[in-house]
């Protein structure tokens, strides 16, 4: 019966456990300075199958295993071991891949705050689906994998605008189960958890020094029954990644082929690094005598499996190959892996290495050294304990809700809001309801106010979701508020402009203004489905009228362009009317007699325009530069809108080209362009027919200007216009 020591371990002492598949090592150790002193280890390995890929089955008789160790170590040193340095599985980790797609608001440029939220919903979600499976996790890593913005592959999107985001994310959890397990040992045990960690963070933190982490390096440690992965970057461990394959795979292959028991096939996999030749005997009791080549031939196929089987998962965590592998555990050994996988990552076979305990320049021995990558993880267990002594988990309060978030790596915000199951959807402040208007037959649609955004306070400091957080902290979250349906009045949506200038002189052309048939004034509030209209002057024929000029001596001249009769004319045109001239189209029929005198002469003309205001906005371009609007790009006509069909002379007009010149000519970017007539009004959208312009390969976003104003696909061309077509990032 062991009797356990009075004097208590020394507390510059640590004493760190390596609960593997086959073995339980001890470790115990002291630091100093930047030196890790081993002052004593012990191993004892698990009679029965009590655990499997690193899970502990057996709770029980893992520990006895435990106490076995402990009281090994404690009869040789003399004091009593009370608590414990203790490490959960790579292999345990869970990797799932989630993509999450979001709506935004396209008039606003994409931040940081929104591809967090993104992000946390990502993680939130692949989160659920391993949830659905079994059992809770704690994240403990993630990476993204691509963004999309509008359905195509960005590489950063913020600054962009858009319509839709999404993002494609791979995460790492650790099953809440593989924790409670780890604590359930100890405690029966007689011993405390100081603290906790992932094998694969304690190997690097002994195998790979901190100066090198700011690379983009792998460790791989092939184990018995999987192979774990970690990808680290920027100084922390950034990825996590289990392959289902390792190094029973090569001694099941070694037992089939040469009938033996599975404990003689581990041991013979062994000595094929340590020899040339290998000797052992068979279920049948004959004795053997082979090359290790001969051998090492026939697993050939199965190390070539395994080590492409980890290149693909490297890979995928991290996109690309990474500057160096570092290759630990037993495994790992199996001549000729490290050259197979650095040929299937695509990386220098002196790129790939294996690092033993030999090789740490930190760690010296006060007792008998140990050697060999496999004793990489329990030293490291404790170098790490030294590190974050007493911060394997930290406390922190989510709105009144105390939490225990694992801290395997720099803690943030969204961290302890995934852990909640805060919905980021509550972070979003989303605008109010929108509503549609038509004017003058062109459909509106009015967006709504923008709501107030979430406020995240930290310690009552006002914070972001990648604000860092630390033991103790308090956080506060106020969701965010939708924003209320815009509010309107009819002056807002026609525009204060409602004049043009003819020759210097302001022209009345909007006289009276209908909402739903009836007149009303500009302090009218707008309702959702309002049909407007603008009455008063809208052809040149119409202004022609208004001045009492007449269209069969005399033409309108708007930038540039000689105006037919039933051409548009809008508040804040500029035009000119000068005397028709021979070359000049022919005069339309209806545009042959005014209603008013036709015998005036210029001077009477310029005499009676003496209109007065002031010039300010077009309306439609006043409701254009606002972002309240946005234009719905099949705008209803007044026609269709009172379901009436157009009448045989509007039909008869619109396909008639006899009349019209057989092409226009525009300056497109700065170099001339001609663009053949093929129906009466060529539009903005026809000059993509004329141009080498490739809109199938998006390269951001696409700016159109006519005229040096913003332009629409359904805007009329005339000849003269210079127009504008680029990418903007």
């Amino acid at each position: 019966m062991h009797e356990k020591p009075v004097n208590p371990m020394p507390k510059n002492l640590m004493f760190a456990l390596d609960i593997g598949t086959r073995n339980v090592v001890g470790v115990l150790s002291r630091r100093e300075g930047e030196r890790y002193i081993v002052v004593d280890h012990a191993m004892k390995p698990h009679p029965d199958r009590a655990m499997l890929d690193g899970q502990i089955h057996d709770i029980q008789k893992v520990t006895e295993i435990v106490r076995s160790v402990v009281e090994t170590l404690e009869e040789r040193n003399g004091y009593q071991l009370e608590q414990a340095a203790i490490a959960a599985a790579g292999r345990a980790l869970k990797t799932a891949r989630a993509e999450i797609e979001a709506e935004l608001d396209v008039t606003k440029e994409i931040d940081k705050a929104e591809t967090d939220r993104l992000e946390m919903q990502a993680i939130q979600r692949a989160q659920e689906l391993l949830s659905e499976v079994s059992g809770e996790y704690y994240c403990v890593g993630y990476s993204v994998i691509n963004y999309y913005l509008d359905g195509s592959i960005i590489l950063n999107p913020l600054g962009h605008r858009g319509s839709k985001l999404s993002v494609e994310i791979i995460a790492t959890f650790l099953p809440h189960i593989v924790v409670d397990s780890l604590y359930a040992v100890l405690q029966k045990a007689g011993l405390e958890v100081m603290n906790l960690t992932l094998e694969p963070i304690a190997a690097i933190n002994v195998a790979i020094p901190k100066n090198l982490r700011l690379l983009n390096l792998a460790l791989v440690d092939v184990g018995a029954g999987t192979s774990d992965i970690a990808i680290s970057k920027d100084g922390a461990v950034v990825s996590y990644g289990m392959v289902a394959s390792a190094g029973d795979k090569l001694t099941e292959q070694i037992a089939q082929t040469h009938l033996m028991d599975f404990n003689r096939a581990e041991a013979l996999k062994l000595e094929l690094s340590r020899g040339d030749m290998c000797t052992f005997s068979d279920i049948l009791g004959m004795t053997h005598t082979v090359e290790s080549a001969s051998i090492l031939a026939e697993l050939d196929e199965k190390i070539n499996a395994l080590a492409h089987a980890v290149a693909e998962d490297i890979l995928e965590l991290n996109h690309k190959p990474p500057s160096a592998i570092f290759c630990i555990g037993g495994g790992s050994q199996i001549p000729g892996f490290t050259e197979k996988l650095a040929a299937a990552v695509g990386l220098q076979k002196e790129r790939v290495v294996i690092k033993t305990v030999n090789q740490l320049d930190q760690v010296d021995f006060d007792c008998e050294a140990l050697e060999g990558p496999e004793f990489i993880t329990p030293i490291g267990i404790g170098v790490t304990a030294f590190e974050e002594r007493e911060q394997d988990f930290i406390q922190v309060t989510v709105n009144e809700t105390s939490i225990r978030l694992f801290n395997s790596k720099p803690l943030q915000v969204s961290d302890a809001l995934i852990l909640t199951g805060y919905s980021a959807r509550k972070l979003i402040s989303e605008r109010g309801e929108s509503y549609e208007i038509t004017v003058d037959g062109e459909k509106r649609e009015i967006k709504g106010e923008y709501g107030e955004p979430a406020k995240i306070f930290v310690n009552g400091i006002l914070a972001a979701l990648d604000t860092k957080i630390g033991n103790k902290d308090q956080i506060r979250i106020m969701s965010a508020e939708k924003g209320k349906q815009k509010i309107l009045h009819l002056g807002d949506v026609i525009g204060k402009s409602r004049s043009l200038r003819l020759n210097g002189h302001e022209v009345p052309v909007v006289d009276y203004i209908r909402v739903n048939g009836v007149n009303r004034t500009d302090e009218y509030k707008v309702e959702p489905g309002d049909w407007i209209e603008t009455i008063g002057v809208k052809t040149a024929k119409a202004l022609a009228e208004r001045v009492e000029l007449d269209l069969s001596a005399f033409v309108f001249i708007k930038r540039g362009a000689v105006l037919r009769g039933s051409d548009v004319v809008e508040p804040g045109d500029e035009l000119t009317y000068r005397k028709r001239l021979s070359g000049d189209a022919p005069v339309e029929a209806d545009d042959e007699k005014t209603e008013a005198a036709t015998s005036y002469t210029e001077n009477d003309i310029e005499n009676d325009i003496e209109y007065d205001g002031s010039l300010s906005m077009p309306a439609e371009e006043a409701v254009e530069n606002d972002e309240t609007f946005e234009l719905i790009r099949e705008p209803a006509s007044a026609a269709k809108a009172m379901n009436r069909q157009p009448d045989d002379s509007e039909e008869d007009g619109a396909a008639d080209l006899t009349d019209a010149p057989p092409y226009i000519d525009v300056l497109v970017n700065g170099s001339a362009v001609r663009i053949p007539r093929t129906k009466k009004e060529m539009v903005f959208v026809d000059v993509f027919d004329c141009i080498d312009f490739d809109l199938s390969k998006p390269k951001g976003i696409l700016e159109l200007k006519l005229n040096t104003e913003r332009a629409r696909y359904t805007d009329v061309l005339h000849t003269g216009d210079v127009i504008e077509i680029q990418w903007k990032n």
